[in-house]
């Protein structure tokens, strides 16, 4: 009981820390394939963007299924779903410690550092270890470790059923995890030297070439390639390859044998992912297999680190002494804390399903959701989620209404689906220079794309129709 009770503790003290925010970043992708499931008749327009994400996952039929099923509102399934995901985390990084130490203080100490780094970024992925809202992703994550977990014990039928579920909610995820795991049972069989193997190949992907327009997107899409990295990202990538390594010559003489596998088998791991990224960083040929990603992988890589790092660390350092757990432990919550407070500046940093959002352009959102037609296709500053205030708030998933594409979340569906490439970035030329529109321009994305609403940011071109209007931005009619 009093480990329940803990983790049940840290499972509330970790979204305290890291905030909830359910209609923020790639939130705009999943959640309207799970709103067109319960409500065919939403998003009669441009839904390609979205839908080519919900085509290769049962996720938003997951979510859509436990909203019918539970009769309660989706944003209260969200909310159920992320924090039983995050417990679910907490969970196996227990019980993945528990196959590594042998002393409570070292599994507590894992499960704690995972409690309070679930938001650090992993190094040139733009991925967090857990999002601050549901997604498959997160689910893949946790599923992730079931399955090492189940490696190590060599329960294999378990591993079989945790792979099929994240490769269920999120396949590309899933094939790192998939290979991982592969790797680690190869490697046990036969300890072989070198083990080459080929990750799951999801999207439909072809050596053809890609559209001409997805160059553009291309372009708007660094983290795919290695060689256009920063400096403190290639740190993140080979800071990981290093501890693994030293990890493993540790385990070895202190008999710590499954810290001693998993170290000993991520190294080749990592360092295969790196050679296939910078193999699909180079040729041109290749420009539109680098969304495979292949150090994505990295997110999984950080998750055993910090079982592994944490572990060590309350065997060796913290053991019983509070003190040591706080000086460590407090400050690290705290910056991240901070951290979150200033990437949602604007909004409330747990967004209750219950409480009315303070973010103005939510606001704006949430009345286009309840006064504007179904049918209504609208137009905004195709940058809007990454404009300052808005707290990257996506307007599909918010206000439930069709969109042309944007600059932020469509490129990254484009990225990801060659073929969108072509009617994005028509969409992205003709919403050129948007802060100069007026109203003659949105009269022209009428005529072209039937736009029949905008949203502009205040004060706005003069001579609009605009029925609503807050500190930020202003909703008009258009025709």
């Amino acid at each position: 009981m009093r480990r329940v009770a803990g983790l049940l503790t840290l499972t509330a003290i970790a979204l305290l820390i890291h905030g909830y925010h359910p209609f923020a970043e790639d939130a705009e992708i999943y959640l309207p394939g799970v709103l067109k499931i319960l409500d065919p008749g939403l998003f009669p327009h441009n839904s390609a963007f979205f839908a080519e994400h919900a085509g290769h996952t049962l996720y938003p039929y997951f979510i859509a299924g436990l909203a019918r099923v539970s009769h309660l509102p989706l944003p209260w399934v969200a909310f159920s779903a992320q924090i039983a995901s995050l417990l679910l985390l907490l969970i196996v990084t227990w019980r993945l410690a528990s196959s590594i130490f042998l002393e409570a203080s070292a599994r507590w100490a894992a499960v704690i550092l995972m409690a309070t780094l679930l938001t650090l970024p992993v190094a040139g992925t733009a991925l967090y270890i857990f999002d601050q809202y549901l997604n498959p992703r997160n689910l893949a994550a946790f599923a992730a470790l079931y399955a090492v977990d189940a490696v190590l014990r060599r329960h294999f039928w378990v591993t079989a059923w945790w792979l099929v579920f994240a490769a269920a909610v999120h396949p590309l995820m899933a094939s790192f995890a998939i290979a991982f795991c592969a790797w680690l049972i190869l490697r046990d069989a036969f300890q072989p030297r070198m083990l080459q193997f080929a990750f799951l190949l999801p999207f439909g992907l072809t050596l053809d070439p890609p559209p001409p327009a997805y160059h553009e997107v291309a372009l708007r899409q660094p983290y795919f390639y290695l060689l256009r990295w920063h400096w403190y990202e290639w740190l993140g990538l080979i800071g990981p390859i290093a501890l693994f390594w030293w990890f493993g010559r540790l385990a070895r003489p202190r008999g710590m044998e499954n810290m001693e596998r998993v170290s000993r088998a991520m190294v080749p791991f990592l360092l295969i992912a790196t050679a296939a990224t910078l193999v699909l960083s180079i040729p041109a040929r290749f420009e539109a297999l680098a969304r495979l990603e292949p150090l994505r992988c990295l997110a999984l890589a950080y998750m055993l680190l910090i079982v592994i790092g944490g572990g060590l660390v309350g065997k060796y350092l913290l053991r019983g002494r509070t003190w040591r757990w706080l000086v460590l432990f407090v400050p690290l919550g705290l910056g991240m804390y901070t951290a979150q407070r200033h990437l949602f500046a604007a909004s409330a940093h747990v967004e209750w399903p219950w409480a009315a959002p303070h973010n103005p352009w939510a606001q704006a959102f949430d009345w286009i959701r309840s006064n504007t037609p179904r049918d209504a296709l609208f137009a905004l500053n195709p940058d809007h989620m990454s404009l300052p205030g808005e707290d990257e708030n996506g307007f599909r998933a918010r206000a439930e209404r069709s969109m042309l594409a944007d600059a932020v979340k469509d490129k990254g569906a484009a990225s990801m689906f060659p073929p969108l490439s072509t009617s994005w970035w028509e969409q992205m030329q003709d919403q050129r220079n948007w802060r100069q529109f007026q109203r003659s321009d949105f009269e022209r994305l009428r005529q072209k794309y039937g736009v029949t609403w905008v949203v502009v940011e205040v004060p706005g071109p003069t001579g609009m129709d605009c029925p609503y209007q807050n500190v930020a931005v202003k909703v008009c009619r258009i025709g």
